[in-house]
């Protein structure tokens, strides 16, 4: 079994620390870094904008992993991809909310043509196939496992059956977009959500608060199979 990409969301780190947390993540297995925007509006949190996201790109060294969780989001996307989502040397994602898009085919478009790669995410009432027409133009999906605002929240077990509905999906349609996953991931519930179809997983709290990030990184990556969460 392939070993998912650890995506790690600063939206835990320390925010008066944010470099050292930044350059933490460089050192470690962690793949991506994850970016989570939030305007209070789509969401009932308001989180950091495109000066953070630009602090964070200045010492990154993996790719950015921008997730908006804002209304109208086709406003941002040139922002949030010269903020460092579109880095040459790193290029990464811009991922957009099916709920916040009147117009996704368009969004997702603009997306790709600014160098990033095009996401969508759907919380937790949205169902895999509202997808169906827009697989040709997205490169990975995030399945949002908890209700979108705050970090900390408790994993949705319902999340495994709507992955693995996505998997086939996807496979059914010939389609290679990445699934990446949001929300209460942890070391009881990885080996579920990777055998369920997950490629990527987003982890906050379990890594920032862990008594050894770096390890718990690790484990999230090289999981033990046998604690499979039903």
């Amino acid at each position: 079994m392939t070993p998912p990409l650890i995506a790690p969301s600063i939206l835990a780190a320390d925010f008066a620390n944010l470099q050292r947390d930044v350059e933490f993540l460089n050192q470690s297995e962690a793949d991506w870094i994850h970016v989570d925007v939030m305007d209070g509006m789509f969401v009932p949190n308001i989180s950091f904008g495109i000066p953070v996201c630009e602090a964070v790109n200045r010492h990154a060294t993996k790719p950015l992993d921008v997730h908006l969780m804002i209304v109208q989001p086709e406003r941002y996307i040139e922002a949030f991809a010269k903020a460092g989502a579109a880095n040459p040397d790193r290029p990464g994602t811009i991922t957009v909310h099916l709920e916040a898009c009147t117009h996704l085919h368009r969004t997702l478009t603009q997306i790709r043509e600014t160098g990033c790669r095009a996401g969508v995410a759907l919380n937790p009432h949205s169902p895999v196939e509202l997808l169906a027409d827009v697989l040709d133009e997205m490169d990975q999906v995030l399945i949002m496992s908890v209700n979108p605002g705050f970090g900390g929240q408790s994993f949705i077990p319902h999340t495994l059956q709507k992955i693995r509905k996505l998997r086939q999906l996807l496979a059914g349609s010939g389609h290679t977009a990445l699934i990446e996953v949001d929300g209460g991931v942890g070391n009881d519930n990885v080996a579920a959500l990777v055998e369920a179809g997950a490629d990527v997983l987003v982890a906050g709290s379990s890594v920032f608060k862990a008594a050894h990030p770096s390890e718990a990184i690790h484990q999230l990556k090289f999981f033990n199979p046998a604690l499979r969460q039903a």
